[in-house]
């Protein structure tokens, strides 16, 4: 299969090299020139996976064009709310058959729209030729080739085994299903669930108050997604409770690292620079809650983020806005 990446970035990169690794004939846009001469002369990404080697036939360009020529299937890897900007340009070089698959993991600020549902109102691409790849996947664990599982979810089951058979790797272990909105939305509210155990490390507030935050988180995350018409049971896979436990648990996440700089009393600028590449659930956090709150669905953990990066609560009124819920009756689902 002849894959287009766009674009260079530390994900982008990593699924680069699985796809490569895996047989596919890969070229992968960036708009930096030292990083595309960097892969193609020394075959490394110093800005995103300094010291990790990537394939030798991985090629790059900055060229999109010359990226998406002849291109059966692209993969998109950039920040959730550049995507309506970047696909509009891009959407006239993209084939007639071409599979468009999404690694991000993000809600689009102002129209709640999944990233799958951006792709094919941009593009008019019809949505069984539309996938996206979500799961516990931190980028350098991929790119050195550690042992690692995905889902790729796709309407058309065989757009999805298709896909399947084109990464697969001794290394990294994908498996395919049908339900696009579950695996969506795993990876998207997962990334604010991220940001609030950040907070809690960050403060201090100790394993139980962490184990408390992905639990919970994880409820959140289904109660929206079974009102959006997501399987119940895809939140207990892969694309979600093993997502949420990677993205949480690990320094190598983004959304964490940003959350416990803010719970070390970090502004929200500070955090950002300090991070250094996108953390998604900053700006998703504030989507997902007006989702939620368009359905009528209680996301606590979802509201107390929101509240800490608007500046409308402080961190210790964060920790008792979440304690001070009723008490209520666990069930599955709520």
């Amino acid at each position: 299969m002849r894959v287009a990446v766009l674009s260079a970035g530390s994900w982008g990169t990593a699924f680069a090299t699985v796809l490569a690794d895996a047989g596919s004939e890969v070229v992968l846009y960036g708009r930096r020139g030292a990083i595309v001469d960097a892969i193609n002369a020394r075959h490394e990404n110093p800005d995103y996976l300094a010291g990790l080697t990537l394939p030798e036939s991985l090629r790059a360009t900055t060229d999109v064009g010359q990226a998406l020529a002849g291109a059966e299937c692209l993969v998109v890897s950039i920040p959730a709310q550049s995507l309506r900007t970047n696909l509009a340009q891009w959407a006239p070089l993209i084939g007639p058959r071409t599979v468009v698959v999404s690694l991000m993991k993000g809600i689009e600020t102002d129209t709640g729209l999944r990233m799958s549902e951006v792709i094919t109102q941009v593009t008019g691409i019809a949505s069984e030729r539309v996938a996206v790849v979500s799961g516990p996947n931190l980028a350098r664990e991929v790119a050195a080739r550690r042992p690692a599982a995905s889902v790729i979810a796709c309407r058309d089951e065989t757009v999805a085994e298709a896909l399947q058979d084109a990464c697969a790797t001794p290394y990294f272990r994908p498996y395919t299903n049908t339900d696009v909105v579950g695996c969506e939305l795993g990876g998207a509210v997962k990334n604010v669930i991220a940001l609030a155990i950040g907070l809690a490390a960050g403060m201090g507030l100790g394993d139980n108050a962490r184990a408390l935050l992905m639990t919970r988180g994880l409820a959140e995350t289904a109660r929206l997604g079974v009102v959006l018409g997501a399987e119940p049971l895809t939140f207990a896979g892969l694309a979600g409770v093993g997502d949420l436990i990677a993205t949480c648990a690990s320094p190598l996440s983004r959304n964490r690292t940003f959350g416990e700089h803010l719970g070390r009393g970090m502004t929200v600028a500070e955090a950002t620079a300090a991070t250094s590449q996108t953390a998604e659930g900053v700006k998703s956090s504030r989507s997902i809650l007006e989702l939620a709150r368009r359905y009528g669905v209680e996301m606590p953990i979802t509201e107390v983020v929101v509240a800490v990066l608007n500046g409308t609560a402080t961190l210790a009124e964060a920790a008792d806005m979440l304690m001070a819920r009723a008490p209520k009756r666990e069930r599955y689902g709520t």
